[in-house]
């Protein structure tokens, strides 16, 4: 039967005598060599931003590729260099030598705004220091939360100061070097006062008066008597 099915067959068409030859067709799918594949599993692998498993790499290599063992001899060649090839769970990524993570880390500036709150509480510490939170509050108007002045002294604007030799030793708060630095400042008795607050137009007359340590009588007798800060 098949020396007669081979009479049958064109001896030029390749294709048909192929599909006939399982030996033949098996040749017409041969695996690329293990080199090339670790070539495909390193191009895939550098390509994906999440791990990959092994499954996953055998869905996207050709007919015949063994995954599991391309991944064996990849990771074998990375060993020692600057990245590796490390198992993720079930998957595998490349990923920095943790010997070398410090090289990777950057230091940035975070740039945060302040809520209003802060604004006023750290004015009234710069202008009235050393302050308690009471003081605060009273000049505010309004409760001072925890959190307000956690953050100022997280950021190193305020400190604490000595406590009042008064019932119940409350803290007082002051502002830092760090503080005086950022604005240019020598000491805090170089604090604008008020006129020259209201000529860079900080103030006006929707914002309370901000009573600060200055010489001019004029500008003491503006502060007295207010009770709070800034508007709320």
């Amino acid at each position: 039967m098949s020396d007669d099915f081979d009479d049958l067959i064109d001896p030029d068409d390749a294709e048909a005598r192929a599909a006939h030859d399982p030996m033949a067709q098996d040749s017409l799918f041969d695996a690329p060599t293990m080199a090339e594949q670790e070539r495909m599993v390193e191009a895939i692998l550098f390509a994906t931003a999440e791990p990959v498993t092994l499954k996953e790499l055998s869905d996207r290599l050709p007919h015949g590729c063994d995954a599991a063992e391309a991944i064996v001899h990849l990771r074998k060649r990375y060993e020692g260099r600057g990245v590796h090839l490390i198992k993720v769970g079930d998957a595998y990524a490349f990923r920095t030598a943790a010997d070398l993570a410090y090289l990777m880390q950057k230091e940035t500036v975070e740039v945060r705004k302040l809520s209003r709150a802060a604004i006023e509480t750290l004015a009234i510490i710069a202008y009235h220091q050393p302050v308690t939170r009471a003081e605060i509050e009273e000049i505010r108007g309004v409760s001072v939360s925890r959190g307000t002045i956690d953050l100022l002294i997280e950021i190193e604007w305020v400190r604490l100061g000595r406590r009042r030799m008064t019932p119940g030793r409350p803290v007082t708060f002051v502002v830092t070097q760090t503080f005086l630095d950022h604005f240019g400042l020598e000491s805090a008795r170089d604090l604008p006062g008020i006129k020259e607050l209201r000529a860079a137009g900080l103030l006006d007359n929707r914002i309370g008066q901000v009573p600060g340590p200055t010489s001019d009588p004029e500008d003491q007798d503006e502060a007295e008597g207010q009770t709070e800060m800034f508007e709320d």
